[in-house]
């Protein structure tokens, strides 16, 4: 049983101010595993005061005082990753090569490439007599969710640290595990205090009062949509920043090709990774209307081949994160066969032989039209829908045609007419025949969000930029 019931709030685990806890369970037993303390708007004024304390001096640091503090943060998250792993596996049921293989390194990934960037990284620009200088933004505050959360924390905490922002961050109250042991690692690391504080607690307790602590100069939120919304209802009136990392339906287009089958597996795979739970999984998959069986068979034959269990057993998923979710998906994957799609692989209930746990049968409909609930409505489970297209340009209509722009795929042998469709794809960020680049922009278009992670581009979002004019002033003739 884990007791994580103190928060880091400035350089120190302190106790909350009124003591509520919240039980955390394992998705894969449904048994409690541990306990939190539930923070409160009282608690989020103490971490924002240390916060905005630290900040006079935290700011003014050096680009190599800040490397140096990255480096350490890094070396601490390597000596913990066993630590890491096995807490995102028991919190939201990451098979537990997952979390060795992916989960925990996309954390150690987003620290060293802050660290790289900050090498170079230009903060100042001259333009004639007019100096442009990049300074920090202030006070940052970090909500981040249960599906990646190591992911979602350090792409985060990395590019504000590196920038001279001082922070605090709620990670998910459905997974809070692996944040509790970050905040360790920066204790260790020793990064000075203030600079990094840790309140756990949910939307309404703390979410809510991070969102709109007029101490606070930008709240960075990755979520539902739904949520997003509130966040940014919550901010508005102090006219601090809002970064959102929202909701996903991204399109798949498969081009009609001697790469078809290749292109159709490995879009199956991606889908089912996590078990579904990614914001910017490939769940619609646009293939010719005339290879629309070949492209079910090849899809049914991948899923079956997908096996799922016991996190920490040899399986390729393990459950979705809480019954919520469980309930979520079992009740879009039966509005799929109500509505009329050809379920291919999967459908509702249990996989066989497993009698508990929130585990969900790997799914695939093809046939799907664009007026489903599920080529609509993001799902955030392994549930794959096939749509047919008459052309290419067709196929891009169809994909653009969502509310939401955060990734969008393109598979096919002819590198040369994907770029093209590439180009067309309405969101933030395009894969051309499964390509990824941990220093490439991630966000969205629409109701996925604003602002950008990753990279260079993270930095942008915790700066403001400030023009001194006459800063070189033509000397005098």
């Amino acid at each position: 049983m884990r007791e994580y019931l103190k928060f880091y709030i400035d350089g120190q685990w302190v106790d909350p101010v009124e003591m509520k806890t919240l039980d955390v369970e394992n998705p894969a037993t449904e048994e409690v595993v541990g306990r939190i303390a539930l923070g409160s708007a009282a608690d989020v004024d103490k971490a924002v005061k240390a916060a905005r304390r630290a900040f006079e001096s935290w700011s003014q640091t050096s680009r190599e005082e800040r490397l140096e503090v990255l480096q350490r943060i890094l070396a601490e998250y390597q000596k913990r990753f066993g630590d890491l792993a096995t807490a995102v596996t028991e919190e939201m049921g990451a098979p537990a090569s997952l979390a060795q293989r992916a989960q925990v390194p996309a954390g150690m990934g987003h620290l060293a490439t802050a660290a790289q960037i900050l090498k170079d990284f230009k903060f100042e620009e001259d333009r004639g007599a007019t100096m442009i200088v990049k300074e920090p933004i202030g006070v940052c505050s970090f909500i981040t969710p249960w599906n990646w959360p190591l992911n979602q924390i350090a792409c985060k905490v990395a590019p504000a640290i590196a920038t001279g922002c001082t922070m605090v961050l709620k990670p998910s109250e459905v997974a809070p595990f692996s944040g509790h042991i970050f905040a360790e690692i920066m204790h260790a690391a020793g990064v000075p205090a203030g600079v990094f504080n840790l309140v756990h607690g949910d939307g309404p307790g703390v979410g809510a009062a991070l969102s709109s602590h007029p101490d606070v100069d930008m709240v960075s939120f990755t979520g539902s949509t739904r949520a997003g919304i509130e966040v940014a209802k919550a901010a508005a009136p102090t006219v601090k920043r809002v970064h959102q990392e929202l909701g996903g339906k991204s399109p798949n287009i498969v081009l009609d090709d001697d790469a078809f089958s290749k292109s159709v597996a490995r879009g199956v795979q991606h889908v089912m990774t996590n078990s579904g739970q990614s914001c910017n999984a490939p769940t619609r998959m646009l293939v010719p209307s005339q290879r629309m069986e070949e492209a079910a068979a090849v899809a049914k034959a991948t899923a079956e081949q997908i096996t799922v269990g016991d996190p920490n057993g040899n399986f390729n998923l393990g459950p979705v994160v809480s019954k919520l979710q469980w309930d979520k998906i079992q009740g879009l994957i039966q509005k799929g066969i109500d509505e009329g799609a050809t379920l291919v692989a999967g459908g509702t209930g249990r996989p066989e032989g497993l009698e508990k746990g929130h585990f969900v049968k790997p799914t695939v409909f093809a046939n799907v039209t664009s007026d489903m609930t599920i080529a609509k409505e993001e799902i955030f489970g392994p549930v794959l829908s096939i749509m047919g297209y008459e052309s290419v340009d067709q196929a891009i209509a169809i994909g653009n045609d969502t509310e939401y722009g955060l990734a969008g795929y393109v598979n096919g042998a002819d590198l040369e007419q994907a770029r093209k469709v590439a180009r067309q794809i309405r969101a933030g960020q395009v894969s051309i025949n499964g390509a990824s680049d941990m220093t490439a922009p991630f966000g969205g278009y629409k109701m996925s969000g604003n602002g950008r992670e990753w990279g260079d581009y993270a930095f942008h979002e915790f700066l403001e930029t400030k023009a001194i004019m006459g800063y070189a002033p033509k000397a005098a003739e």
